[in-house]
């Protein structure tokens, strides 16, 4: 299974940004997908927003009515990022959590290469 992420780049303070990951492989299902971040230069990661195959969703306090993450579809999910912050700017990686096919339904984390948001002016 792999995860591909993209849309990231540079936008100004107040700007918006899509950010998209799709799975692909040996896929029976996914459970959930997320979006997690890391500031460069530091060790940890943040976890941005989760939507769930049932349908709820997860925000950070800081993202809550910013963001926007999408169910997912096609094993593809979306977040779009309004009124962007500089502190927004991070590496933002993709993670899912799937069942492989074949593996008896036991679920596998996976994470996608990093994407860079950098808001700046």
């Amino acid at each position: 299974v792999q995860l591909q992420a993209s849309g990231g780049g540079l936008v100004q303070p107040g700007g918006s940004l899509t950010v998209s990951c799709t799975a692909s492989g040996m896929i029976f299902s996914i459970n959930s997908m997320a979006w997690y971040r890391q500031v460069p230069g530091k060790q940890q990661r943040e976890l941005v927003a989760s939507t769930f195959s049932g349908g709820n969703t997860h925000y950070v306090d800081s993202v809550k009515g910013r963001f926007t993450i999408s169910t997912i579809a096609d094993n593809t999910m979306h977040l779009q990022m309004d009124n962007l912050k500089p502190e927004d700017t991070a590496v933002y990686y993709c993670n899912a959590l799937v069942v492989v096919t074949g593996s008896g339904r036991a679920e596998f984390e996976y994470w996608g290469r990093g994407t860079l948001v950098t808001v700046s002016s």
